[in-house]
């Protein structure tokens, strides 16, 4: 077992999901080490379960099983728990989880929330981590209620790059609506009230 690398167990059914989770994350940061396992209940023999520090499980497979998911993360208290979101679920399975992220997330936010949650900061409570410059720029024009497109006009980027900043600001900041963005950024200091 190498020392320096840090075991994630994702536990999904599809084989697919799974290798194109695992080979694109890997070539963000080497350090992690990913196991596959296709249900909850194979992480009680799983040899290198103590030794795990994040789990990225499919939520699918923890409807209707609450109960039995609370028993193996009390087993587990060391583990980190992410869901992988590819199609709706309930609020009430997502609560259980340290943190969630969408398969179609890029990425780099991928990477950041493993790193978040492993050190302890699920993303319900992400207020310690910085915005770029460049995501300043846009929440000031966000906070000025410009559209996506006006914004990519203004600062010469595609709306998918507005987009992805907007991705990450919510991320950083944990608020989701414009106006809940628009005090972050006055409480900040980023805007100014006139």
């Amino acid at each position: 077992m190498d020392n320096n690398r840090e075991n994630i167990v994702v536990i999904e059914p599809s084989g697919i999901v799974f290798e194109g989770l695992a080979s694109s994350i890997s070539k963000k940061d080497h350090n992690l080490l990913f196991y596959r396992l296709n249900d909850i209940f194979e992480l009680e023999v799983f040899r290198f379960a103590r030794e795990t520090s994040v789990v990225i499980v499919n939520p699918s497979l923890l409807q209707n099983r609450t109960n039995e998911f609370a028993k193996i993360k009390k087993q587990f208290p060391e583990i980190h728990w992410i869901g992988i979101v590819y199609c709706y679920f309930e609020n009430s399975v997502l609560r259980k989880l340290d943190d969630f992220f969408g398969i179609s997330d890029d990425i780099d936010t991928i990477v950041r929330k493993i790193r978040r949650v492993n050190r302890g900061n699920s993303g319900k409570d992400c207020s310690g981590e910085e915005l770029t410059e460049r995501e300043e720029d846009v929440l000031k024009l966000l906070a000025e209620g410009m559209s996506n497109k006006e914004i990519g006009d203004k600062l010469n980027i595609s709306v998918h790059t507005v987009n992805s900043h907007r991705k990450n600001i919510m991320e950083k900041t944990g608020i989701r609506s414009v106006s809940g963005l628009t005090i972050y950024a006055v409480s900040k200091g980023i805007i100014a009230l006139d």
